[in-house]
Parts: C-alpha cells; structure tokens; sequence
C-alpha cells in the first residue's frame, strides 16, 4: 500500500445525478476531505499519509472541479449551489457505507462542508475548516481591502461567457496566477501538485464549473443562508476554524466571532501561513486534526 496519494486509484462513484471522483484510503473512522479553488483533492497529499494511518480518508473533487462531473449551468445557478455540493458528498459518503463521518474543508470546500454540516447535520460528527468565514458574512462585509485581495469572488460571477472565456485563453496561466498571487508564491507548492492541478483546469467545462460555483455562492447560497438563519438555523457539532496569519480572512474579518454567531462549539487560531495551509503547515494542521478528530 503506497502513502502517496497521487499514486492510489481515482474512482468515479455516480451520486446526486453526477460522476464524483475520489481517492480512498486507510482504516479507522471516516474522515472527507475537501478542497478548495482552483485546486483538486491533491491539496492533501501532505498530510495523507498521517491521516490516513489513523482514519479511512476520502479525498473527493467538488462538482466542477478536478476529475469530477461538470454539468452545465441550471437557472439561478441552482446545479452549483452549496447545497447541491454537499448532497454529492452526503451521497458519495453513503455509496462508501459511512453513515456518519467527520470533515476537514478547505476554501471553496469549506463553504460545502458548512452546508453538509447543516442540511445533513445527523451524520456529520465533527467539522476543522481552513481558512474562511461564513459565506454570508463575508459578502455582507465585504471592504475595498478585501475586494482587492479577492477580486476573483467578483469577477468570476460576472455573466457568462465573460470569465469562462479569458480563463480558456490559458487555463495554466490562471491557476498559477490566483495561486501565486498569494504570499508565498507559486514556491509553496510541489511541482507534481502543481501540474496536477494546471492539469485539471484545462479540462473541458473546467472554466465554466469554476465561474458557477461561485455565482450559486453570490445568488442562491445567500439566499439558502438568511433563509436558514432567519429559522434559527445552527451547527450543533464541534466546529475548529484555522486561518492563515498573513491571509486576507483574518486581516478582514472576525474570523471566530462570526463562526460563533453561527455555531455553539466552535474554537480556533491563526496559523503561521496566509491561504493554502494544508500545503504551507501541514504539521500544524496535522497537529490540530489530530486533538478533533482522535
């Protein structure tokens, strides 16, 4: 059995109506993995190994992205929703034979995770996100600060086939871009990581699945959100939040005191890093899984 995560087997499982690809591995309780953009499950691949000697890890490409199914648009960006997102994962959990199982998200799958935590809130124990604040709450505080530090959150939305088609002009150059763009440069990462998700982005319907994700975030997640909080919805499980020290999330916001508006258990810190941080300090975010998880 190999360590290396990009060497295990990719699988397509069919659930909610899409071919979701993921890599599974290990023993012990399930834990999912989910990345964020503009990357794969691969984000994992330095802590696969530790994880995956003391839990059965599925490290999953969102809808969209990676390996997995990119379907196309749906009116009011309803097939790229959080919900969507998070019933692929409830499913794909289930066709796995884990009817319950704990989650670490990053970014764009950090928001899925919250989502999963929420309308499938039996079966999701315990919850490490890296590197955000609530959706919601980050648009409705959005500043020029950080609309210049995310400006992908606002040109991505703009209508088709704006983004789509600059993105395919060079889907390589983008990823290194919004990726290198950050402190830390593009030298952060592994040159085989790298590839793979350069490889990833310039597959077809790559552009176009990115750029709904985040439309559904800036339109009908919003809604599902007030929705949900104007009922009194809440996590229940035990949430951990970790941000980057020299990251735009905690520069800009409350980062636990948002969380905690929105959850009962929820604690957390700033890491030595600014966004990638399962790429950037993995020991920590090893040392912090393992005080949730065990």
């Amino acid at each position: 059995m190999t360590d290396t995560l990009f060497d295990l087997p990719l699988r397509t499982y069919d659930v909610n109506g899409v071919g979701i690809a993921a890599r599974v591995q290990g023993s012990g309780p399930p834990l999912l993995l989910l990345h964020g953009h503009p990357q794969t499950h691969v984000i994992w691949h330095r802590v696969w190994p530790e994880l995956t000697r003391r839990h059965t890890c599925v490290a999953a490409d969102l809808r969209g992205y990676g390996d997995s199914a990119k379907p196309p648009a749906a009116p009011g960006h309803a097939a790229h929703s959080k919900r969507e997102m998070a019933r692929d994962m409830a499913e794909l959990m289930a066709v796995l034979g884990f009817d319950t199982f704990d989650v670490l998200a990053h970014d764009r799958g950090a928001r899925v995770a919250h989502r999963l935590a929420l309308d499938h809130a039996p079966r999701v124990r315990r919850m490490m996100l890296l590197d955000i604040a609530p959706t919601l709450d980050m648009y409705e505080g959005t500043t020029r600060a950080f609309a210049q530090a995310y400006y992908h959150w606002f040109w991505l939305i703009q209508p088709a086939p704006l983004p789509e088609t600059m993105i395919g002009r060079d889907p390589g150059f983008y990823v290194r871009s919004v990726m290198g763009g950050r402190p830390g440069g593009l030298a952060l990462f592994a040159p085989r990581a790298l590839a793979e998700y350069e490889r990833c982005a310039a597959l077809p319907g790559w552009a176009a699945g990115i750029c709904e994700d985040y439309r559904a975030s800036a339109t009908v997640d919003l809604d599902h959100d007030r929705a949900g909080r104007a009922s009194g919805e809440r996590l229940r499980l035990p949430v951990r939040v970790f941000w980057g020290e020299r990251g735009a999330v905690g520069r800009n916001f409350d980062v636990l005191g948002l969380w905690r508006a929105v959850a009962d258990d929820v604690a957390g810190r700033a890491l030595p890093g600014a966004h990638y941080l399962a790429e950037e300090v993995p020991e920590l975010v090893l040392e912090e899984a393992a005080r949730l998880f065990r």
